[in-house]
C-alpha cells in the first residue's frame, strides 16, 4: 500500500490505495465520485475526464499514486469551485442546449469543454471539435455538445475551474 494525499472537489483527502489503483477507481470506489464514469477501460471514449491541477486528463489512463500532491476536480465538485451558483456555466450551458441524450459522455464532455475554454477562451467551432476529440457520444452527433461550448464561450464564463 502507498499513501496519498491530494485535494479533491477543494477538500483535503489522505488514503493508503494499491501502487497499482487506477485514479478513476480512487475516485469512485474510495471517494464515492461515481460521476467520474469508466466507459472504455482504455482511454478512448474520455468518460471519466477530470481536472488535475487545472488540466482535464482521462483518469482511467492514470495511477492513483501519481495524482499525490495533485488537486482533481471531478464533475461533482465543478459546480462547487465556481462561484455562482447551483451550476457551473458549462453545466448549465449542457443544460440549456440540450447536449446530451443518454448523459454517459456528458460528465467527460463537461470537464473537457471547460478545460478547452480555459486554453482557448474564444474558440471557433472547428477548434472546439478538435479540442473534444477523444472524447465520444454515440448518440448526440456532436452538433448540441459544440453549441453548448459556443454559448458558455459567448457568455464568457465556460471556463474557471
Amino acid at each position: 500500500m502507498t499513501k496519498i494525499e491530494l485535494t479533491v472537489d477543494g477538500g483535503k483527502v489522505s488514503d493508503d490505495v494499491e501502487p497499482r489503483m487506477l485514479l478513476v477507481q480512487f475516485l469512485r470506489e474510495k471517494l464515492g465520485k461515481t460521476g467520474t464514469l469508466i466507459g472504455c477501460d482504455t482511454s478512448n471514449c474520455g468518460a471519466c475526464t477530470v481536472h488535475l491541477n487545472g488540466h482535464a486528463v482521462k483518469s482511467c489512463n492514470m495511477l492513483a499514486v501519481q495524482a499525490d500532491g495533485a488537486e482533481v476536480t471531478t464533475i461533482e465538485g465543478l459546480a462547487a469551485t465556481y462561484d455562482g451558483g447551483d451550476l457551473h456555466p458549462m453545466q448549465a450551458a449542457f443544460h440549456e442546449c440540450h447536449a446530451l441524450q443518454c448523459g454517459f459522455c456528458t460528465p467527460g464532455m463537461i470537464m473537457r469543454s471547460v478545460d478547452l475554454l480555459n486554453e482557448n477562451p474564444d474558440p471557433s467551432e472547428a477548434e472546439i471539435r478538435e479540442g473534444l476529440e477523444g472524447n465520444l457520444c454515440r448518440c448526440t452527433g456532436y452538433h448540441n455538445i459544440v453549441r453548448a461550448v459556443q454559448t458558455a464561450a459567448a457568455a464568457g464564463k465556460g471556463a474557471q475551474s
